[in-house]
């Protein structure tokens, strides 16, 4: 298993995982609401979701292989990369602020589009869907631009994606109990890690391209003393982007962004108002 397969299994469990989540939150409120006309059009919406991320990143791919290159084609990766950074920080927040009442939103919305027809009911599970797999082609295809692989990427997308799914019918079936919050925070710190590797990643793009100055000024060298090959500093680039060199830049914000993402992201939160709002109480 290479690091960069690694790395995209992490990031495809990770999002998979709430994606499973929500459906399975869905998929429960139907059960229970004896709605069955109301699974159709759901696994509609969810399958729709799905073609349109994976458009997406065919579309990402190509522009990527095939129309760019040069200092144009470093921008592009930058931007995507950054545009990644920023989703992720804000789905790791907004998954961890939401947690305690994302089960009576969810059963709150799909109740209203129940009401309001088919076409809501689908609308509804694609937009709960299509965040996740946004946030995991931008993530992946950065970590395969960051690795310089198109394969290995993909395959560990995927095989992130079964597992949390197979985790998912374990859980539905009850054959399996996890304990969802603390495997949420622990591949959130991980997931924090990488971003952190992919703001970098973006920082080198933005300086070979010129568009930010220091390209010259290295932070730290250590390739005569750690081989750039060796297996363990290949696991470090393909995942958190710990280069056996860089520039002073891409190491000030690589520790910048983890530091200051997992300061946060570990600080206690408040308790939920009201009682209703921990009625139905998913913990992450």
């Amino acid at each position: 298993m290479s690091a960069v397969f690694f790395a995209s299994y992490l990031i495809g469990l990770r999002d998979g995982l709430e994606a499973v989540l929500v459906v399975t939150i869905l998929l429960t409120v139907l059960a229970r609401s004896q709605r069955r006309d109301g699974l159709a059009p759901l696994w509609l919406g969810v399958s729709l979701a799905i073609v349109t991320a994976g458009a997406l990143g065919a579309v990402l791919t190509y522009v990527a292989t095939s129309l760019l290159d040069g200092v144009r084609l470093e921008l592009f990766e930058a931007v995507t990369s950054l545009i990644a950074v920023a989703m992720v920080t804000w789905m790791i927040f907004w998954m961890r602020r939401s947690a305690r009442t994302i089960k009576a939103e969810l059963t709150g919305k799909l109740t209203e589009a129940l009401g309001m027809g088919r076409t809501a009911i689908a609308v509804l599970a694609f937009v709960a869907v299509i965040r996740e797999g946004v946030e995991m082609v931008l993530l992946v295809f950065s970590a395969a631009q960051a690795a310089a692989e198109t394969v290995a990427p993909l395959l560990g997308m995927i095989a992130g994606v079964l597992s949390a799914v197979l985790l998912g019918l374990l859980m539905y079936k009850a054959v399996a109990r996890v304990n969802l919050g603390r495997l949420f925070t622990w591949t959130a710190v991980l997931l924090i890690l990488v971003a952190a590797g992919i703001a970098k990643y973006a920082v080198h793009g933005l300086q070979v391209a010129g568009a930010l100055p220091g390209s010259a000024t290295v932070a730290y060298d250590v390739s005569d003393t750690i081989e750039p090959s060796s297996w363990y500093a290949t696991v470090l680039t393909a995942t958190v982007n710990l280069t056996p060199s860089a520039t002073g830049l891409e190491a000030a914000v690589w520790l910048a962004y983890a530091v200051a993402v997992l300061v946060v992201f570990f600080r206690p939160v408040g308790k939920p108002a009201t009682k209703a709002a921990t009625g139905d109480k998913v913990t992450a």
